[in-house]
């Protein structure tokens, strides 16, 4: 599982029977100190995060294991969307 923060949305008007009723997010991953780490990524939503949101995605076979993703071509899933996040005693985000 990963951090990232939820910086917009994807809409797709066309695309394979079986994405139907999902909700497709972009995020921007970042680190323990939840500065930006990496390129964005295109998740399917699973919890009902919304845009400025803090979330955990997990990412490959993972990403198939929720009751809305499985057996479903997603590669990354939002699964939880971040509370607080504390770092060796020091706390780095609150909702």
């Amino acid at each position: 599982m990963q951090l990232a923060q939820v910086i917009g949305t994807v809409v797709a008007s066309r695309k394979e029977d079986v994405l139907e009723g999902l909700r497709f997010l972009v995020l921007r991953p970042v680190d323990a100190s939840m500065n930006a780490a990496g390129n964005v990524v295109v998740a399917a939503d699973a919890v009902g995060a919304g845009v400025g949101e803090v979330v955990m995605f997990a990412s490959g076979s993972s990403a198939r294991q929720t009751q809305l993703t499985q057996n479903r071509p997603v590669d990354a899933v939002v699964m939880a969307i971040v509370d607080q996040v504390t770092v060796e005693d020091s706390l780095k985000y609150e909702k």
